[in-house]
């Protein structure tokens, strides 16, 4: 039987590295403007691109948002297709913005649930933007936390690797963003508290931050509140607190 491998604990940092996002909120912003959802969901696509702008310049090395989970599908056709259409628009029109920006655009999830001009349309955007380093801007799509650890397990049982070669390490390099450090804060809008099948493996040590504004209202401001939350965190990993004080 192999040994647990004990995990490196991160460095603190007052910026968190990696943030990730749940954008809930889209359709209530947009009912309580008697507006209809999709109007909403244009809405947040300008909030994040402001967000993403705001974690570039405040050293944020890393950003990633759930834009659809694999559960979306189960939303009013209507509304699907015009997400779908949204998120194509937007990969047609914002891709060129973050490649002059320095930023790294990447998509993790299902693809095989999008069309191929979708597929087509992720394909150019991550070999255009491969290279670049400022911030990488990662978007869940079709994605579920559940899938990404049974997507790993099976590429973990198709490299022939023996039951008793597995533990966390080897699990964790096969999952979507194996290349990344681990979340260091979560933050979802819209009042809602759970974390909803995102990045569920990857989401064990992170700060978590909740907030009743709608997605379409978070701005700059209200993420430099949710990194001053972060801030005042004592982030352990297991640790005491005499150790973390020691350490520092």
């Amino acid at each position: 039987m192999s040994t647990r491998k004990k995990q490196a604990t991160p460095a603190g940092t007052d910026v968190p590295r990696h943030i990730a996002i749940i954008m809930d909120g889209n359709g209530r912003w947009a009912k309580r403007r008697l507006m209809p959802r999709v109007a909403g969901h244009r809405k947040g696509v300008e909030a994040l691109r402001g967000v993403i702008r705001a974690c570039a310049e405040r050293g944020v090395s890393h950003l990633t948002v759930f834009a659809f989970s694999s559960e979306n599908w189960r939303r009013p056709q209507e509304e699907v297709t015009l997400l779908m259409e949204l998120f194509m628009r937007a990969l047609e029109n914002e891709v060129a913005r973050l490649h002059e920006n320095g930023i790294r655009f990447r998509v993790i999830g299902d693809l095989t649930g999008f069309s191929e001009r979708i597929q087509t349309l992720i394909r150019d955007a991550e070999a255009l933007t491969r290279d670049n380093t400022r911030l990488t801007f990662t978007v869940a799509a079709n994605y579920g936390g559940r899938w990404d650890i049974v997507q790993a397990m099976k590429k973990l049982m198709a490299s022939g690797m023996s039951p008793d070669e597995v533990d966390e390490a080897a699990l964790a390099q096969k999952l979507s963003i194996a290349d990344m450090p681990e979340p260091d804060l979560f933050i979802r809008t819209g009042g809602e508290q759970r974390i909803s099948n995102f990045l569920l493996w990857q989401l064990a040590y992170t700060e978590l931050y909740f907030t009743d504004a709608l997605w379409p209202d978070f701005d700059p401001a209200a993420l430099d509140e949710a990194i001053a939350s972060y801030r005042t965190r004592e982030r352990r990993f297991g640790r005491t607190s005499e150790q973390v004080r020691s350490a520092s």
